[in-house]
């Protein structure tokens, strides 16, 4: 079963849901023993099968750390925090979380796009 450890003690991914934004953008922090990277592997690649099929998904990329490293962190585009919540909440979805590995650690965490002079642009 996928353990959740919020990435923000303050204001963790089940507050977070409440909130009305658009777009945002879900990073996902993963950790994981070594020997069990295929499974992980494997349960994300169901979920974000799943989540694509979902409406407000946009598009998802999956990163691994450098150098031997078990850290791992999915870059998810959604068009609001309600299609998110929507999925997020599903009885389907959390019961694919029984597939990671149990040494699985995740750290969902929300966020906007913001705006800074000559570098960034905003929503």
């Amino acid at each position: 079963m996928l353990q959740l450890k919020p990435l923000d003690q303050k204001v963790p991914i089940f507050h977070q849901i409440n909130s009305e934004i658009s777009p945002v953008v879900l990073v996902n922090l993963f950790q994981v023993s070594g020997e069990e990277i295929p499974e992980l592997l494997k349960a994300w690649a169901a979920d974000a099968n799943w989540m694509k099929q979902q409406p407000g998904y946009i598009s998802t990329q999956l990163h691994q750390g450098i150098a031997g490293s078990t850290a791992f962190m999915n870059y998810a585009a959604w068009e609001s925090v309600a299609h998110f919540r929507a999925a997020f909440n599903h009885p389907e979805f959390k019961q694919a979380l029984a597939h990671y590995p149990s040494s699985a650690v995740a750290s969902p965490h929300l966020f906007t796009r913001l705006t800074v002079p000559n570098l960034c642009v905003g929503p």
